[in-house]
């Protein structure tokens, strides 16, 4: 059994859904430090003016673990966030059949992060058609040295292979993991090419932008490109624009590169 393992990511990109895809189970990481400002409480969607940041606003402390992580419910995210994805694709032919149930998941009463990323990746997932099983890692005992844990979670569900996202070469022990029984293999993620809402065509968006794009066929133009058809080619320069958040426009990298955001696994 190849099994992957990432944190809970908010409305996550193609590269994320590629790898559950690719795996007999999903764990999301939720037992280990919170990184705000990266990806797990925050996505972009596709604009006119290039994208924009949709950030769930959080209260938390040097520390804290993924899965206590509060919402800070002073502010009026929901709405936000909604008035951006419907007015950003309005001109989305799937946008109608997909919005009414990412609405509904909006409106639930979430109080910590980690619930609000799980229902969303959960939803993510049934929309694409992607049946890969979902589980926390909080449900089992491991070890906290990276590595260590890995193997741990691997070893608790049963697995033969660990799957891992790319660049993990470059920090996973390999010989650790052969030691331990599990055969480590590394994603090799191409991303598909579509007609967005708006040119040029910009990768590394929320997984929302093929959705909404390309409605039934997303999950086949997702495995189309792992068999490299139309895929952003590696030559493409990377694209830069401005992006507006909540607070600030700040320069926002679109290539595909940026999007592990760190070490992740």
């Amino acid at each position: 059994m190849r099994v992957t393992i990432h944190q809970p990511q908010f409305l996550p990109w193609l590269g994320y859904l590629d790898k559950i895809d690719q795996a007999d189970l999903f764990i999301a990481l939720d037992s280990v430090q919170f990184k705000k400002n990266e990806w797990q409480n925050r996505n972009r969607i596709r604009t006119a003016d290039g994208c924009h940041w949709v950030t769930v606003p959080v209260l938390h402390h040097f520390g804290q673990l993924v899965k206590d992580v509060r919402i800070n419910q002073a502010v009026a995210w929901r709405s936000q966030h909604l008035r951006a994805i419907e007015m950003h694709y309005a001109r989305a032919p799937f946008r109608d059949r997909y919005l009414p149930e990412l609405r509904s998941v909006y409106k639930e009463s979430w109080e910590r992060l980690h619930e609000l990323n799980m229902a969303v990746i959960r939803w993510l997932l049934g929309a694409f058609g992607i049946t890969t099983p979902v589980r926390c890692a909080s449900e089992w005992e491991a070890r906290e040295e990276p590595t260590d844990r890995l193997i741990d979670l691997c070893h608790a569900v049963g697995a033969s292979g660990y799957f891992s996202g790319p660049g993990g070469e470059q920090y996973l022990d390999t010989a650790r993991f052969e030691s331990s029984g599990l055969r480590l293999e590394i994603q090799q993620f191409q991303h598909p090419m579509y007609q967005q809402v708006y040119e040029p065509f910009m990768p590394a968006m929320s997984a929302i932008d093929l959705l909404f794009c390309c409605g039934p066929e997303a999950l086949t133009r997702l495995r189309n490109a792992r068999a490299g058809q139309n895929v952003v080619t590696a030559g493409q320069p990377a694209l830069f624009t401005r992006v507006r958040d909540e607070t600030a426009e700040m320069p926002c990298e679109t290539g595909v590169r940026s999007r592990e955001g760190g070490r992740h696994t």
